[in-house]
């Protein structure tokens, strides 16, 4: 049995979705509600929860406050929000779960089926401590992105990735100390994460962070050389689009 709390502001998104685990996830039990964040911290001290469904936006304050506030985060968290941007783009960054307004019920099944399988502690510390420090970050776009490989979770600046290349279902970061990491995820879920991050795919199987681009060798069907001394080639189809952001670099 899993333990729950929902924390929202708005009593019919609670109810809606304490009825949507009661009829598609019977293994989750709600054990209270909460309204904001200083019910929030007083529904999580008192049940001592293994997961909380925590709505982004409340009228006392935000979820990012109440984790901030909570001293021991021992419990798995599913955010529950209307779309916003830049929240959702930090939390996947962090690895965590979010469910989207109004809730399908197929995403809330997989959200749950993923907290059964999580049980590392460590894992949750790490997804927390990136998700608060990319909400704090001053920049644009988060700095930081949670890798996990078969091992272990590992913490990354995204600044120090050079170059990501494609292994059928799994994707190898390369990185600037030249150490590199095979993470289970496809290389196409890397890109859309990195779009942001001046990040580019000049081919099917490799994307590269420009800033460690040192040229554009145009014989040999045209590749990339990056700084670490890699050559990552460029389609036919993706030539003349490379060589204008190469150039205006």
């Amino acid at each position: 049995m899993i333990n729950a709390i929902i924390i929202d502001d708005e009593k019919k998104s609670r109810e809606t979705l304490n009825a949507m685990l009661n009829r598609h996830c019977p293994a989750v039990n709600v054990l209270a509600h909460a309204d904001g964040v200083r019910t929030g911290l007083e529904a999580i001290e008192k049940h001592q929860p293994d997961v909380v469904f925590l709505d982004i936006q409340m009228l006392d304050g935000s979820g990012f406050k109440l984790l901030q506030k909570v001293g021991n985060i021992n419990f798995e968290i599913i955010f529950v929000t209307a779309f916003d941007q830049y929240a959702i783009k930090a939390i996947k960054y962090s690895a965590l779960d979010y469910l989207l307004k109004p809730i399908i019920s197929r995403d809330l099944i997989l959200a749950v089926e993923k907290v059964e399988k999580k049980k590392t502690r460590s894992l949750k510390d790490a997804r927390i401590k990136v998700l608060l420090e990319n909400i704090k970050s001053t920049e644009i776009h988060p700095q930081k992105i949670i890798l996990s490989t078969i091992e272990k979770i590992h913490v990354i600046e995204i600044g120090n990735i050079i170059r990501c290349e494609s292994d059928n279902y799994y994707t190898k970061f390369f990185f600037r100390d030249g150490k590199s990491l095979l993470v289970s995820k496809t290389l196409k879920e890397n890109e859309e994460m990195l779009r942001d991050h001046n990040f580019i795919r000049p081919h099917k199987s490799h994307l590269v962070n420009l800033f460690y681009v040192k040229s554009f060798i145009k014989h040999d069907g045209g590749y990339i050389v990056l700084s670490d001394g890699s050559k990552v080639p460029v389609s036919r189809r993706k030539r003349e689009k490379v060589v204008e952001i190469i150039n205006n670099l």
